[in-house]
């Protein structure tokens, strides 16, 4: 049960970050180090208990194998209805992508380790097989746990209950289609407006800042086709303040809070995106230096494993120094094992 020690401490780890501020990385990193300990704490005690659950654990490997394929043949399905619904793009290809790798890669690993072993091939060669091998095994590792430490951040984050009135209502743009609001971009800016509708009578309602500039295949801004949106859904025109200039999330959320400034609402301030993208907004208003936290709205259920995707490359792009230095540690790790075995006795 030595396990037990570093799930606790990850654990606290996790439930002070989360504490000092919800809007970190880190805290998904050690949510799921916790949580990864205990289940590997568990599994190799009833491993200890009988045969019998040795059988169960064997079984349990087995089964998350399984669990493997079928969800490669998941994301290649919905690789295929992206393309389908949503055009050629590389971000619609995203999940087909993920899906061949997680299908192609173990079998590659795989094939690296043990295949050579079994030829007359030179010592050396096998050992650089084998090397090649391990190294796609704990690159495939360094992706999952990622991807763990995102993923299921983004749920625990997006779940975050804020109750406090905020004094502004900031609605992230997502593109327009044929210079209307579309069916994604409408759940934010409906989201916004429960939210803003929730405001008890008598207290003074949040500026509502739809935020978003004109695209090179839109024909108007984002933040006047949300902001004509709002007023048709019955906001009050003194509250509907839009954004027109900015041409990226980040952008969005400094030239926002400039109009949130202009407007004399510099007070608390509440983001609404899709579900998805609530992570990543979050980072990167506390990139800005924003206070901001960040709330969700409903997406369409084919577009969610690509959209997730998207924000997963974009944060290790975002992160790619660490990464760069993460990668080469484990290139180097397993050179270094390489080169010793290759060495002359």
């Amino acid at each position: 049960m030595t396990l037990l020690v570093p799930a606790v401490v990850f654990a606290v780890l996790y439930v002070v970050s989360r504490r000092r501020d919800a809007r970190r990385l880190r805290n998904g990193v050690f949510l799921v180090g916790a949580l990864g300990s205990l289940l590997l704490a568990g599994v190799l005690e009833l491993a200890a208990a009988s045969a019998l659950l040795q059988l169960l654990v064997l079984a349990g490997v087995g089964l998350a194998g399984v669990l493997v394929l079928v969800l490669a043949g998941f994301l290649v399905g919905n690789g295929v209805t992206m393309l389908r619904r949503e055009g050629r793009s590389l971000g619609n290809l995203l999940s087909l992508i993920a899906g061949l790798a997680l299908l192609v890669l173990p079998a590659a690993a795989l094939a690296l380790i043990f295949v050579p072993a079994g030829t007359e091939l030179p010592a050396g060669v096998v050992t650089v097989s084998i090397a090649l091998g391990v190294l796609i095994v704990f690159a495939c590792l360094y992706a999952a746990g990622t991807f763990a430490a995102f993923g299921f951040y983004s749920l625990v984050y997006s779940r975050y209950r804020h109750t406090r009135t905020p004094d502004a209502l900031v609605v992230l743009g997502s593109g327009l289609v044929r210079g209307e609001v579309p069916p994604l971009l409408r759940s934010r800016l409906d989201r916004a407006l429960a939210i803003y509708r929730s405001v008890p009578e008598g207290t003074t309602r949040p500026l509502l800042v739809p935020s978003g500039g004109q695209g090179a295949d839109e024909p108007r801004p984002e933040g006047v086709a949300m902001a004509e949106y709002l007023l048709s859904q019955g906001a009050d025109p003194s509250d509907v303040h839009p954004e027109t200039a900015s041409t990226s999330t980040r952008e969005n959320l400094v030239l926002s809070r400039e109009v949130q400034r202009a407007a004399g609402r510099e007070g608390s301030t509440l983001v609404v995106t899709n579900d998805y993208h609530v992570l990543r907004a979050a980072l990167l208003a506390r990139a800005a230096g924003s206070d901001a936290q960040v709330v969700g709205s409903p997406t369409a259920a084919y577009y969610v494993p690509s959209a997730f995707l998207r924000e997963y490359v974009a944060i290790m792009v975002e992160h790619r120094r660490l990464n760069a230095v993460a990668v080469a540690s484990l290139v180097g790790f397993v050179a270094l094992l390489t080169a010793a075995s290759l060495a002359p006795l």
